[in-house]
């Protein structure tokens, strides 16, 4: 870039710098972005249009049926030599139906409707696009805008199925409005049922919904939609980016599921994956024309070497069409409210956070190791979400602690409206396995739980996905172990085990909420204490289901504890409904005293305190207060006066 171009004008750049002077020595680097990223949206608006038509670009690529029935297929494939359409329609003919080629790598199709006006490939019926390399080689793929794609039972590579359904599902409710505090329900469908099997989303539109709105909580984050062929990914390895997962059902049963949850207030988020794509050739982007690039960088660089992936080439312009889009036809079809974000480490650095321990020097978020493709690429996502949907969410999945992640695009930030507070889960896991109860150290507690930038929001969870997986244990089970098999019966006296470990459980999750962010987010299950991990079925389990479930049925046993855990999950969300301590500003913290091991803050004009000391209670206990008055609890009313408090 030249060297006039550092000379950029980053709109509110000025308001960034007063908010966080130590990056003043970067200002370059935040006009370069700026810079690059404003000269994007230009060549955008001369080339396409503007950004609203270039991601609306699924309604041209893949197949369309036009208003005479007739359909159009588009693809594009730089290094194809030829392109064909095959399927049930021609009776799997190879060479009956060649794609025109187009400028710029594109390829084009028209089939006329049948002599009975009606479509030439039916709904429900199979295609493939056979392409034909340089190299003489034959191909068969799937197209990588297609909308639905099945696996047969004794099959491993999925099917391309034509999805144009003669009654398209109808939304009935509108988008609920952006709520005051986030509390993020994080879920899979497929394990949400107590059966051994994958679950559907008919499912959890019926079953699970009405227990997340009794929960408290006010929005749901849906892992694995996005159609991945390997189930034990998690839904992390991407094959059909278009296509919501057909293992669970089909798409209008997913545009169901959400259109519930709209009608009971509740907004719901796609956990996006835009950082990587599956290796599969069959049936996935990977060489879709053959070549070694296409969506992909060639070479090395189109390689993540810990996930076994490709790496998108976020500088090319059918790839932020491609991607762009594909934000866009989760947010315009299905009705989604935004998105988390998977994988950012990876995007935002060219090292991918390989062997990176990010220390918090500000060197480490600037220079030639930051990838300004994949800044860009973000800053376009949010900037273009944000405009087009006044109230679109948007979480960052980063570990690194990137400055100005959560700044809008006009300062020089990334655009994004939250970050994972990643640092949490990790300290309580920490605790747990290294250290006994008379040494928790409250000052690092507290540290950790309120240690992120401020002006940039933050996600707080005790726990994720992440750790349930096996591997790791929930924070359940580092407390209580096996003592959750044979002890969790309310019918028998409590054991100590039992009764630190859900006094624990409680306290480490009320504390998150209050302290640790301004959201917080749960993983399906883990609210109840979930008695087991979470494994898919792979080889080495003999492709069992058996931890590839949520069992919901403990909650619904009057006897089990499980339900006190549940209950107190419920009061705690609906507590904050009533208070929005997630929506106000930071905690003033007046007491970590390590002795005492006893943790008081303040936020939204409420008091938390907290007394983690494994033996000792305390009476008449004084804390400092801000406002005078009185302030009522469940249990007892607390009386302050202009100083202090006693109870």
């Amino acid at each position: 870039m030249a060297e006039a171009e550092y000379n950029v004008s980053v709109p509110r750049l000025n308001s960034l710098l007063e908010l966080d002077p130590y990056l003043k020595p970067f200002e370059k680097d935040f006009q370069r972005r700026y810079g690059l990223f404003e000269k994007q949206l230009t060549l955008l608006e001369e080339a396409e249009g503007g950004f609203d038509q270039f991601t609306r670009s699924y309604k041209s690529y893949g197949v369309h049926r036009m208003p005479d029935n007739s359909l159009v297929f588009k693809e594009w494939a730089p290094a194809a030599e030829a392109l064909f359409l095959t399927g049930d329609f021609n009776g799997w003919d190879n060479f009956s139906h060649p794609y025109a080629k187009k400028d710029f790598g594109k390829w084009e199709l028209h089939i006329p409707p049948k002599e009975d006006k009606t479509p030439a490939v039916t709904h429900n019926s199979k295609l493939k696009v056979v392409v034909h390399t340089r190299m003489g080689e034959r191909l068969y793929r799937i197209s990588p805008w297609a909308k639905y794609v099945t696996r047969h039972e004794k099959s491993v590579i999925y099917d391309w199925v034509h999805w144009d359904p003669p009654q398209p599902y109808i939304h009935k409710h509108p988008r609920p409005q952006k709520p005051r505090s986030l509390r993020i329900y994080e879920s899979h469908v497929g394990i949400a049922s107590p059966e051994g099997k994958v679950a559907s989303y008919s499912n959890f539109t019926h079953n699970v919904l009405p227990r997340i709105k009794d929960l408290g909580y006010n929005c749901i984050q849906l892992m694995a939609i996005m159609e991945h062929a390997y189930y034990a990914s998690f839904g992390y390895q991407v094959t059909s980016f278009f296509a919501a997962s057909s293992r669970y059902g089909t798409p209008e049963e997913l545009k169901e599921l959400i259109d519930v949850a709209h009608s009971l207030g509740i907004i719901v988020l796609l956990d996006v994956v835009h950082s990587h794509a599956s290796k599969n050739t069959e049936d996935g982007l990977n060489s879709f024309d053959g070549s070694d690039s296409c969506f992909f960088h060639s070479g090395p660089r189109g390689e993540h070497s810990l996930w076994d992936s490709r790496l998108f080439n976020y500088s090319g312009w059918e790839v932020l069409r491609f991607l762009l889009s594909n934000l866009r036809w989760w947010m315009e079809e299905y009705r989604f409210d935004g998105f988390r974000f998977d994988g950012v480490t990876s995007m935002l650095y060219h090292h991918h956070g390989i062997g990176s321990g990010f220390s918090g020097d500000y060197a480490e978020y600037f220079g030639l190791h930051v990838d300004e493709d994949s800044i860009v690429y973000l800053m376009l996502a949010n900037h273009i979400l944000h405009t087009l949907y006044q109230d679109c969410i948007t979480i960052a999945e980063d570990v690194s602690g990137m400055p100005t992640l959560c700044r809008p695009v006009q300062e020089g930030g990334l655009g994004f409206d939250f970050r994972l507070a990643m640092a949490i889960p990790d300290k309580w896991i920490q605790i747990l396995k290294e250290f006994k109860d008379e040494d928790w150290n409250m000052g690092n507690i507290v540290h950790t739980m309120s240690n992120r930038r401020y002006g940039e929001k933050c996600i707080a969870y005790a726990e994720s996905h992440d750790q349930a997986l096996v591997g790791d244990k929930t924070l359940a089970f580092w407390l209580m172990d096996k003592d959750m098999y044979t002890n969790m019966s309310a019918l028998i006296p409590m054991n100590s085990v039992i009764d630190r470990g859900i006094q624990l459980h409680k306290m480490m999750r009320l504390l998150t909420h209050g302290l640790g962010g301004e959201g917080y987010l749960n993983f399906m299950g883990n609210e109840f204490g979930h008695p087991e991990w979470l494994d898919f079925p792979r080889v080495g389990n003999n492709e069992s289901y058996h931890y590839a479930r949520r069992q919901f049925n403990l909650v619904d046993m009057d006897h089990l504890r499980y339900r006190q855990l549940y209950a107190f999950d419920r009061d705690m969300n609906r507590t904050e409904d009533k208070y929005g301590w997630l929506a106000a500003p930071p905690a003033y913290i007046s007491a970590k005293h390590e002795g005492d091991k006893v943790i008081v803050f303040e936020r939204a004009n409420v008091i938390f305190i907290f007394n983690f000391h494994p033996t000792n209670s305390y009476s008449n206990y004084r804390v400092a207060v801000g406002p005078p008055g009185k302030y009522p609890s469940p249990l007892f009313d607390i009386y302050i006066g202009e100083k202090q408090c006693c109870y």
